[in-house]
């Protein structure tokens, strides 16, 4: 059985920062230019008060099960990716859930920064191999504004909020599906990219650290390292690839994914000028934006690849 990606949904919060007014809001000594210069983001969607990980992702995943014209009691399981969930227990996974009315089968959360949705859909690509469930909702959801210290620019000026989701459904077309994950991690590194303390934790500001050349440094070499191997796997040429999904984190990453690649830049779906990093929701909130508006169609060839704090990293290829 193929894991089929049959449904794209994607949300964003009402409030939306450019630059010039986050520096304002938030008496930041920076710019519209530096940012855009060092990031390539111009603007973000930050959460409003009532706004929750699983509030983002039960919109984001009622999009995705429209498109796909699916019963919500049909899906086999909800795996949610996210750092920033409502509470410790029970998971978002399992709110979003009894939100959508499909109790019964697994749920729960995975917890790998910014490379969670690549783990995620392997997880759920792994069930629906095994026979486990036939359908699963895997989404990525995050209000990254929560764990952001707005004194720090080098962090605060990164991130946004928001959900992606994707429905994937069994069927036995050898043409279409996930093909391959690869998913990798370096718990060495995890201080370079970490927040500090948490809910079992002795101490702690609960804020996210970030030592953003360290990560730099290791983003491009390991992105490349498992998009290889991605298509390696699948005795695949770079030439083949249609559209590079990448993590939204740096637009100077996204480009040099991109020449690897040798894609031209209308081939690369970037969305990071306007939604900033919004971690796991990334990928997801891209695959539905270019889904939507008609540019990856049936057939195509789709690679994802998503590295974070751990530090994890993976690559995903699927035939759409």
């Amino acid at each position: 059985m193929r894991a089929l990606i049959t449904g794209t949904g994607g949300y964003l919060p009402a409030r939306v920062l450019d630059n010039d007014a986050l520096a304002a809001a938030y008496g930041l000594d920076t710019s519209d230019e530096w940012i855009r210069e060092r990031t390539g983001i111009r603007q973000r969607h930050l959460a409003a008060e009532g706004e929750t990980a699983s509030s983002m992702g039960v919109a984001a995943a009622r999009q995705a099960l429209a498109q796909a014209g699916a019963d919500p009691a049909s899906v086999g399981a909800v795996i949610v990716a996210t750092s920033t969930p409502d509470s410790a227990f029970p998971s978002t996974a399992a709110r979003i859930q009894g939100a959508l009315g499909c109790p019964g089968g697994p749920a729960f959360d995975l917890s790998a920064a910014c490379a969670g949705f690549i783990y995620a859909l392997g997880v759920a690509g792994s069930l629906m191999r095994s026979g486990a469930v036939r359908s699963a909702l895997v989404i990525g959801t995050e209000v990254y504004s929560r764990i952001l210290d707005w004194t720090d620019r080098g962090t605060c000026v990164l991130f946004g909020d928001g959900a992606g989701a994707v429905l994937l459904q069994a069927g036995e077309d050898p043409d279409r599906g996930l093909l391959s994950w690869h998913l990798h991690a370096d718990g060495r590194h995890g201080d370079i990219l970490q927040v500090e303390g948490g809910a079992g934790s002795t101490g702690g500001t609960g804020l996210l650290r970030m030592a953003g050349r360290e990560v730099f440094r290791h983003a491009v070499a390991k992105l490349a390292s498992a998009v290889d191997e991605a298509l390696a796997a699948n005795r695949l040429d770079r030439s083949e690839v249609q559209w590079l999904v990448p993590h939204q984190a740096n637009r100077r990453i996204i480009d040099a994914m991109g020449r690897k690649l040798g894609l031209p830049p209308e081939r690369v779906v970037i969305t990071v000028d306007r939604h900033a990093n919004t971690s796991a929701a990334s990928i997801p909130l891209a695959l539905a934006e270019a889904t939507r508006d008609g540019r990856i169609q049936r057939g195509d060839l789709v690679l994802m690849e998503a590295i974070g704090g751990g530090l994890t990293w993976g690559a995903a290829l699927a035939r759409y």
